[in-house]
């Protein structure tokens, strides 16, 4: 009898884990699921590659989603609707205030909707925010990993390079960090009562910053294949997964008789 799977991702619909670490890229999906007991790949079609496999006793899904929030969101959906009901999102951002170095992590408590996406099923002023639970799981693990990091506000933003239109206030308003996906996980989580949150990589400054004299729209000297960012995203794959087991251990207890 052939799989089911959902139309989009080709995502089985089910025997996935509850808890799953969602990254943009699907080599980072794998390099994630090496750190599990037991990976197995179990689906890959476009830029959406699962496997399943454990995390210290507790079974864990990680999934790709692809750079940008409206092929993201499409993941989120269908993972869910395959039973996936805490998501922890481990990607890479450019740092935007004082003191946040590169390889850091920055532990996401709420993000700007600017994510190209949302705007467009929910009024602008409905609130992307990380579950309380899943921040304090997520800075929990960073401390126990003696690995530096940092919270705050982020801003998910559809456009990757520089554009014509000033975005000053974002800057001055005290963001940590700048990514592409996360607003649009955590209005889904919201929307449908599940947990998420997100730990993201410093890999650089803000994308604003990185214009080269004379062009508008060139990346500059940004580079994210740095020996530190690596170093960076193996401590955040940790985190994420240590988070998630503290996440799965706080419900067992709150269910416990």
């Amino acid at each position: 009898m052939p799989q089911d799977l959902s139309p989009v991702t080709r995502v089985p619909r089910t025997g996935l884990s509850p808890y799953a670490v969602v990254v943009g890229d699907p080599a980072r999906a794998a390099d994630v699921a090496a750190l599990l007991d037991g990976a197995a790949e179990v689906s890959h079609h476009r830029e959406y590659r699962v496997f399943r496999g454990s995390w210290r006793g507790v079974p864990v899904t990680v999934a790709s989603h692809g750079v940008g929030a409206p092929g993201a969101i499409l993941l989120f959906r269908e993972l869910a609707d395959a039973g996936v009901r805490t998501f922890l999102r481990l990607g890479t951002a450019g740092a935007m205030r004082p003191g946040i170095g590169d390889g850091d992590l920055v532990i996401a408590e709420a993000a700007v909707r600017d994510d190209g996406v949302t705007q467009q099923l929910l009024p602008p002023e409905y609130p992307a925010v990380s579950a309380p639970e899943a921040v304090l799981a997520l800075l929990r693990a960073a401390r126990a990993a003696g690995v530096p990091h940092h919270r705050g506000f982020v801003w998910t933003r559809a456009a990757f390079q520089p554009g014509l239109i000033p975005l000053d206030a974002y800057d001055r308003a005290g963001l940590a960090a700048i990514e592409m996906e996360l607003s649009a996980l955590l209005v889904t989580a919201s929307l449908r009562g599940l947990v998420a949150g997100g730990v993201l990589v410093v890999d650089g400054v803000n994308a604003d910053e990185l214009v080269d004299e004379g062009s508008s729209f060139s990346t500059g000297a940004y580079d994210p294949h740095r020996e530190i960012v690596a170093r960076g995203v193996e401590h955040g794959a940790v985190v994420a997964l240590e988070a998630l087991r503290l996440l799965a251990e706080e419900e067992q207890e709150d269910v416990a008789p």
